[in-house]
């Protein structure tokens, strides 16, 4: 059985493990699978219905995290984690900041500043003290050298490719400003990054699915709503 990568490719997510096999060269197949239902394709693989997952020859893996490590320990070839334990632990260290302290904080901003939503001024407010304490977290972290944590391109960069410029377009829409280019050289980074054949496909597809994804959510919002006046029109 042929490895399998579920999910799709609007996802950033779905995107870090997509570069990571990628990157490794393993032969993987995808199945377009969305999220925002409880169709057994779904749920039957993924328990909290989310993507990315693997379908593997002795069944599936949910999580990214969990996915990532997976990949490292079944495909040793070109290996994405480093063998020293220490230097191993600052890559994981690194994504964990990246994802719990600036990702997640930053995805509650998402349904104003890409699905044409609403987001009160205080969650605003409070989205952006969380903001700026895990960027101030991830400062002495990262090196773009050239890459995010020195010379060599690790699972680190797989997060950082897919999260970072996500980050930063939700803060410019909704702050006026990107604050991770405030405080860390990102863009030049991820520039030098969208040179790598891998990170180039993974861009390719990205941008096409984004149009379909995109224009299925604000649907929903906009159903979501058209319920919620009629309801309050009594």
């Amino acid at each position: 059985m042929t490895l399998k990568l579920c999910g799709f490719s609007a996802s950033n997510y779905y995107n870090k493990i997509k570069l990571q096999l990628l990157e490794k060269g393993v032969a993987f197949e995808e199945e377009l699978v969305y999220t925002g239902s409880t169709h057994p394709k779904l749920m039957a693989r993924s328990p909290m219905g989310k993507v990315p997952f693997l379908d593997t020859p002795n069944g599936a893996i949910s999580e990214s995290v969990a996915c990532a490590e997976y990949i490292e320990a079944t495909y040793p070839a070109h290996p994405l984690l480093p063998s020293d334990p220490f230097t191993a632990a600052k890559v994981r260290e690194f994504i964990a900041h990246l994802e719990l302290d600036l990702e997640l904080v930053a995805r509650v901003l998402h349904l104003e500043a890409l699905w044409g939503g609403k987001v009160g001024d205080s969650v605003k407010e409070r989205q952006r003290k969380l903001l700026d304490k895990g960027i101030a977290a991830l400062i002495p972290l990262t090196k773009f050298s050239p890459f995010v944590l020195g010379d060599t391109f690790t699972l680190a960069d797989c997060a950082a490719a897919v999260h970072m410029p996500l980050i930063g377009m939700t803060c410019k829409i909704i702050y006026g400003e990107d604050l991770l280019a405030t405080a860390l050289p990102y863009k030049d980074y991820i520039k030098h990054l969208a040179e790598r054949p891998a990170m180039a496909k993974v861009n390719a597809d990205r941008k096409e699915n984004t149009e379909v994804f995109t224009a299925k959510v604000r649907a929903q919002v906009e159903a979501a709503k058209a319920a919620a006046a009629a309801k309050a029109a009594g």
